[in-house]
């Protein structure tokens, strides 16, 4: 039977490298681009899964002052498009990883969802 010392060594020595990959799971989330569209892709928004916002695209044809409204309501969509498929990517990535370190189904760790 393992000595308490050893135990606790062993668990230090795990919630390091659960530390050391959660690091390396948010810097890979931030190069994982995603777009989100509104308008039938009149709006468009790139972010990363980690939520980082890259670049918004608006269609010529909706620069008129009369539309101002529309095309603001758009661009809310199409932030809420990425940012949802942002945290789809991201959820899938961490499950990922999560499966990776053999844990049993249904187990959360904090910060993992």
């Amino acid at each position: 039977m393992k000595s308490m010392e050893e135990m606790m060594q062993a668990a230090q020595q795990a919630a390091e490298t659960i530390q050391n990959q959660m690091n390396d799971m948010q810097v890979k989330l931030d190069s994982i681009e995603v777009e989100g569209t509104a308008g039938g892709g009149l709006v468009k928004v790139r972010a990363t899964a980690k939520g980082r916002i890259l670049g918004v695209s608006i269609d010529d044809s909706l620069m008129k002052p009369d539309e101002k409204h529309m095309v603001e309501d758009l661009v809310t969509a199409a932030f809420n498009d990425a940012r949802d498929k942002s945290d789809r990517v991201s959820e899938e990535q961490m499950k990922e990883m999560q499966g990776g370190m053999g844990l049993p189904a249904g187990f959360n760790l904090p910060g993992m969802g």
